[in-house]
């Protein structure tokens, strides 16, 4: 595998679940590049082994067993169905029937499990590696993506509203963020907050 940004690839013959699906990764991990195919003939055409991961339409893992089981730990199967005797029992399986909020908490979950810390990533660059807030900001950002409001979080951190308001600002402009989903997904990434407290 290169050094570099991590690379993805879905492949799908449904375009628009796989353009979805393709957003919601670069929200959940900004680093990687995400490829999309529509069948695995196109995904042959690539560097196959340059991918960290593959998410794949369960038909298209059916189809083509013996590939994505030599790449098991790499591949995701896309289902529709959460009962898990519709799934693959070899494979990891991802319900993308399910809300936006779901299925960005799902792969959060994944990202968590396989990757904590960047496990099994390149590292990141230099700039991204720097500590971007100071550590209160870090506190007041922990509280708002486990749901606490303002008043809340200035009675737990027992300082002023107005203080709250100051850093929950500066947060969201050192960042670049302009919603609270997008600050979960940061504070997850980076291990600020476990997934199982939003």
């Amino acid at each position: 595998m290169t050094q570099g940004r991590p690379k993805i690839a879905i492949v799908d013959p449904n375009t628009l679940a796989a353009i979805g699906l393709k957003n919601i990764l670069l929200h959940v991990m900004p680093i990687a590049t995400v490829d999309v195919y529509g069948s695995f003939a196109e995904l042959l055409t690539g560097k196959l082994d340059e991918y960290y991961h593959y998410f794949v339409a369960i038909n298209i893992v059916l189809e083509n067993r013996q590939f994505f089981s030599e790449r098991r730990a790499k591949t995701i199967v896309l289902t529709l169905s959460l009962d898990g005797g519709s799934q693959l029992a070899e494979f990891h399986s991802l319900c993308i029937n399910v809300s936006e909020e779901t299925l960005v908490k799902n792969l959060l979950i994944m990202e968590q499990h396989a990757h904590r810390g960047g496990k099994n990533l390149p590292q990141l660059p230099r700039a991204l590696q720097s500590k971007i807030l100071t550590d209160r900001e870090i506190e007041v950002m922990s509280l708002i993506v486990q749901g606490l409001i303002n008043k809340e979080i200035a009675d737990k951190l027992n300082i002023g509203l107005s203080t709250v308001i100051t850093h929950r600002k500066n947060i969201m402009d050192k960042l670049g963020v302009k919603s609270v989903s997008a600050l979960t997904i940061y504070a997850v990434m980076h291990g600020y907050v476990d997934i199982n407290k939003i």
